[in-house]
């Protein structure tokens, strides 16, 4: 039966710099004791932190894609629904609708739309907090400040997708939309 002998050293400068010493003393004491793994501190935290590490690199990953899905969702969306109404934008703006108006109009339906999506997943999310409780460190599951801040960012990922599809609604030509069947 092998016994697994370990030694912790402290020092005031490079610990790295010190495994030679440390290595001579041992022989010094006992020349056929074999030393086989030498780390720092510092190594065996990063070490013992690394599949943390990787969970929430994934997170942050599907989190990004998650969020140019929706974005791109909501575009999708935006377009179809400004593609649809083109006859009533230029019926609109035929009698005497400003480009504003039109721009207001389409971004306050996107914008509608985000509130109710925020609205959903916030609720969900608070909901399932609870389960993702042992992956945080330093920061409460139900935190207001991370809601608001995802809150925030999606309000402004949603406007972007959705100014598009605005812009072009107050492009129309009233002449070509009343065409528009």
């Amino acid at each position: 039966m092998t016994s697994v002998n370990e030694i912790e050293v402290r020092t005031a400068g490079d610990p790295t710099n010190v495994t030679v010493e440390v290595r001579q003393a041992i022989h010094e004491i006992d020349s056929n004791l074999p030393i086989t793994d030498v780390t720092t501190l510092a190594a065996q935290v990063s070490d013992s932190m690394g599949q943390q590490r990787v969970v929430s690199g994934l997170a942050g990953i599907f989190g990004i894609l998650g969020l140019a899905i929706a974005c791109v969702g909501l575009y999708g969306i935006m377009a179809y629904n400004v593609a649809r109404r083109t006859h009533e934008i230029g019926v609109r703006m035929a009698l005497g609708a400003h480009k504003g108006e039109i721009l207001r109009m389409v971004l306050g339906h996107g914008f509608r739309l985000m509130l109710l999506g925020v609205a959903i997943g916030a609720a969900g999310a608070r909901g399932l907090t609870h389960l993702l409780a042992s992956l945080l460190y330093g920061v409460k599951p139900s935190d207001p400040l991370t809601f608001i801040a995802a809150s925030v960012l999606l309000a402004v990922v949603a406007l972007v997708a959705c100014y598009v599809p605005a812009h072009r609604a107050t492009k129309v030509d009233p002449m070509v939309a009343l065409r528009y069947e």
